[in-house]
């Protein structure tokens, strides 16, 4: 399945035009705060900027499975629904950031360190940590509750709107929660396989592939037997993708990813991909890796520990079941294609998206 119709670069510009007409909106509503309410648009416009747009793009090509690919107002409308959520996306990150401690972010400083950096030159009273951390969580908190009204005014008939708002009531609900038992997890300093996959499966692969294809097929007026279909392809494709992500948060290139070198083991997240390696590496080696997760790493230990994990087999084993789901999610695709009649161009996008979600290289 193929489809040269299809424009990604076209599409995201398409998503940061509604983006930035939003925020645009949003600036002169918040305009008699006076500078600090600007600096905070500022930043908001930053974090909402760039990226691969995966949540917008599964948003409107399930919309386009059910109902066929829109045109004038239902076009327009679609893409501000879509832009909803990268708005949501963009709040997880800010606050995901500040959890982890995160230093960058694209490239550029992490909304917590950014402001913090401000209080620090400025000479302001207090702890700048404090400050940095403050902006970030009220920043995140006004992401998310523009992602509701952005998809609330998005254009569509009041009906369709609150189907697809009930899909995004539960979306939101799935990665706050999934985000906790990350934090939780990590505090715990343990997790198995079992419970990595449980982390992952909602603090990511729900919101970033199965329910965006939900918000879009509910907006197209699916019914509940629909989005069931369109789970057999979107959840397995959103742990692929988070997989992805996990194994490049180890062994990706910061010059692509924007992120530094290991990031993830510094961070210490208990990844299925470090689950994995602790089950399987000689206890020695599990131990090393296990005491070393969390704290500061030099680019030699950074290196030895990837070691560990790529002797022990993870890498290899997490590579056998991103290749596993994603298998899984094409058969899903073409049945629904096949029997259900979902829309050939859409799915041959969708084809292509998944492909994009799994093997990419940032």
């Amino acid at each position: 399945m193929t489809d040269e119709g299809w424009d990604p670069a076209g599409f995201r510009a398409g998503i940061q035009s509604e983006l930035d007409h939003f925020l645009s909106l949003q600036a002169a509503r918040l305009a008699a705060l006076g500078p600090d309410a600007e600096r905070l648009l500022t930043e908001a416009a930053a974090v909402v900027s760039g990226g691969k747009r995966f949540r917008a793009a599964f948003c409107h090509w399930g919309f386009a499975a059910v109902a066929g690919v829109p045109d004038g107002e239902d076009a327009r409308a679609l893409r501000r629904a879509s832009a909803a959520l990268e708005l949501l996306h963009a709040s997880a990150l800010v606050h995901d950031d500040l959890m982890d401690a995160s230093d960058t972010r694209r490239g550029r400083p992490a909304t917590h360190r950014g402001f913090e950096a401000e209080h620090r030159a400025d000479g302001w009273r207090g702890d700048p940590e404090q400050y940095g951390a403050a902006a970030a969580i009220l920043l995140g908190d006004l992401l998310l509750t523009w992602a509701d009204e952005l998809l609330r005014r998005s254009g569509f008939r009041p009906a369709r709107t609150a189907s697809a708002g009930d899909v995004f009531d539960l979306c939101r609900s799935e990665v706050i929660a999934g985000q906790f038992l990350d934090v939780s997890v990590q505090a715990r300093g343990h997790a198995d396989v079992e419970a990595a996959m449980t982390v992952l499966r909602y603090k990511s692969a729900k919101y970033s592939i199965e329910r965006p294809l939900h918000v879009g097929a509910a907006l197209a007026g699916a019914d509940l037997s629909t989005l069931d279909r369109l789970t057999g392809f979107g959840l397995p494709l959103g742990e692929a993708f988070q997989l992805r992500d996990d194994m490049l948060g180890v062994f990706g290139d910061p010059a692509t990813t924007g992120k530094p070198a290991g990031d993830d083991l510094v961070e210490g997240k208990r990844t299925v991909l470090v689950a994995h390696a602790l089950a399987a590496a000689p206890a020695a080696e599990a131990r090393r890796l296990d005491a070393a997760l969390g704290g500061p790493l030099t680019a030699d230990e950074i290196d030895e520990l990837r070691g560990i994990i790529e002797r022990s087999g993870a890498r290899q084993r997490v590579e056998r079941t991103i290749e596993e789901l994603s298998g899984q999610a094409l058969t899903a695709l073409h049945a629904g294609r096949d029997e259900a009649g979902w829309d050939e161009r859409a799915c041959g996008v969708l084809e292509q998206l998944a492909a994009a979600a799994t093997q990419r290289t940032y």
